[in-house]
């Protein structure tokens, strides 16, 4: 749904999304920490598993582990982050700038 801008009228207006960009990029981060740490876990299953196909296997395994529990995390908290920015963006900030004058504007709810 177009929200007209306020200001002039126009409908050349669209949402700036700033807090779901903040908020993706800072629970990437926070996500990716969070399964660094629990990457030990991730190597300790792949160490089991990887037990079967000799030593080459266990390394490979441990280390696939542990990348496999990063990049869980990474996008977990990509997503939560986002979720999060997008209510920030819809309750709080002024999400929508008009381009034709380039007034920024809530619409309430």
């Amino acid at each position: 749904m177009t929200h007209p801008c306020p200001a002039c009228g126009s409908t050349q207006v669209v949402t700036r999304n700033v807090a779901r960009k903040i908020g993706g990029v800072t629970g990437g981060a926070a996500g990716t920490a969070s399964g660094i740490a629990g990457a030990a876990s991730g190597a300790k299953a792949g160490l089991a598993l990887g037990a079967i196909a000799g030593p080459a296997g266990m390394a490979l395994s441990s280390v696939a582990g542990a990348l496999l529990g990063g990049l869980i995390g990474c996008a977990t908290g990509s997503i939560a982050g986002s979720k999060i920015g997008e209510v920030v963006d819809n309750r709080v900030l002024d999400n929508y700038q008009c381009r034709d004058c380039g007034h920024t504007f809530h619409v309430g709810g």
